[in-house]
């Protein structure tokens, strides 16, 4: 009898130690919990994370990729300027050609494949931090409604010429438009006429 009852008030505490987890258990849970949380932070940071420009194909230019933004516009240099002498300065030209610009210098500036050249910052008279390629200033330009425009292809404006820039060269790609031959017939040679003739002279008349 007295065992029996002994046994009873026994065998809930044994339960409750059994079945209460140990302290190293809950240790090892809660460092697996945080590995496993850090490491799909950074893969969501590393498959979200775009690159500054990218480069893409555009009929315009034939096979020769473009240097585009992250959503896939068409980016342009105005020739011949360059990030030490500007010539995009004025309301106006802002308004047309918006500068492609990064919110931080501190930000990491990364090219998609296929793009080649030094990306940089330059920081405008405005405090506006214009992303460079190679040292040009890039710029969108705002006649470009849809992805994989180029409609400010060749624009005379603003102290220059703006283009597109070939992604694997960093100059102007060559237009596949074939171009157009003159059809005005060359003009006629100058035809010579012939002075009249003079009477002849006699001398004594």
């Amino acid at each position: 009898m007295f065992d029996r009852e002994s046994q009873r008030q026994t065998s809930p505490a044994r339960s409750r130690r059994r079945g209460r987890p140990s302290s190293m258990a809950l240790c090892a849970a809660v460092v697996t919990v945080a590995l496993v949380a850090s490491f799909a932070a950074m893969a969501l940071a590393s498959g979200s994370a775009a690159p500054t420009v990218g480069a893409a194909t555009n009929a315009k230019f034939g096979s020769e990729k473009i240097v585009v933004d992250t959503h896939g516009r068409t980016l342009y240099a105005l020739s011949p300027e360059t990030a030490h002498h500007l010539l995009c300065k004025s309301s106006e030209c802002l308004s047309a050609w918006p500068p492609l610009t990064v919110h931080s210098h501190k930000g990491k500036l990364t090219a998609g494949p296929g793009v080649h050249g030094r990306l940089g910052i330059l920081r405008r008279s405005d405090g506006m931090l214009q992303v460079t390629l190679g040292g040009l200033p890039l710029y969108r330009f705002s006649g470009d409604s849809a992805k994989g425009a180029a409609n400010g292809e060749g624009i005379k404006s603003f102290g220059g010429t703006w283009h597109a820039i070939s992604a694997a060269t960093g100059a102007a790609p060559v237009p596949t438009t074939t171009p157009t031959t003159p059809t005005t017939t060359p003009p006629a040679p100058p035809t010579t006429t012939t002075p009249p003739s003079e009477p002849p002279y006699y001398p004594g008349y």
